[in-house]
């Protein structure tokens, strides 16, 4: 008999996220599935943005399979930190997973969003974490089961583009690159 290999996306629903209040404490947690559900319950989550020497950022197309806003563009990645989880150390294990790449991260900023997904009835309501790394010239290496697509693209490009497609981007992106490039700056 032959045993099957577990849907990552599925695999990825069931795992916990840390419930936080309004200030970022934590105060419980549940499983990604439930957070996502309507009308959404405010968790803690990470957005990382990768910057080149040239001062372009990594942005992906999110896979088909994702339950939140696939095939829309987004920072290089994001993902929540388990309960209890330091926000960098998640941070660099699913920027290896999702890119097959390793960056020394800072944290930058946080913000609060809430979005819902029409399409797939998902809802993000995220203490959003925001981190940059920089990189060399190594090609990233993506999972295809994570990622559609990718590009290195200058910043007021994306600004740019964000302003005539929005649709194109997913929610959060524009507050993430606010705050990336803020940093990046000084």
């Amino acid at each position: 008999m032959t045993e099957q290999l577990a849907d990552p996306s599925t695999d990825r629903e069931a795992m916990l996220v840390e419930l936080v209040d309004e200030s970022g404490v934590a105060i419980g947690a549940c499983s990604v599935a439930d957070a996502h559900r309507p009308p959404g319950t405010l968790h803690r989550a990470f957005s990382v943005l990768l910057f080149d020497r040239h001062g372009h950022v990594l942005l992906q197309q999110r896979a088909a399979v994702k339950t939140r806003f696939p095939l829309q563009w987004a920072n290089t990645c994001c993902g929540h930190p388990a309960p209890g989880q330091a926000v960098v150390e998640a941070a660099a294990i699913r920027l290896r997973e999702e890119f097959g790449m390793v960056a020394e991260l800072t944290e930058v900023g946080v913000f609060t969003y809430r979005a819902g997904d029409e399409r797939t009835g998902r809802i993000e309501h995220e203490y959003d974490h925001v981190l940059i790394g920089a990189v060399g010239d190594l090609p990233p290496q993506p999972d295809p089961a994570e990622i559609a697509g990718w590009a290195w693209i200058p910043a007021q490009a994306v600004r740019a583009d964000l302003a005539e497609n929005p649709g194109k981007f997913t929610p959060w992106l524009a507050q993430v690159l606010e705050i990336a490039e803020q940093a990046h700056q000084h």
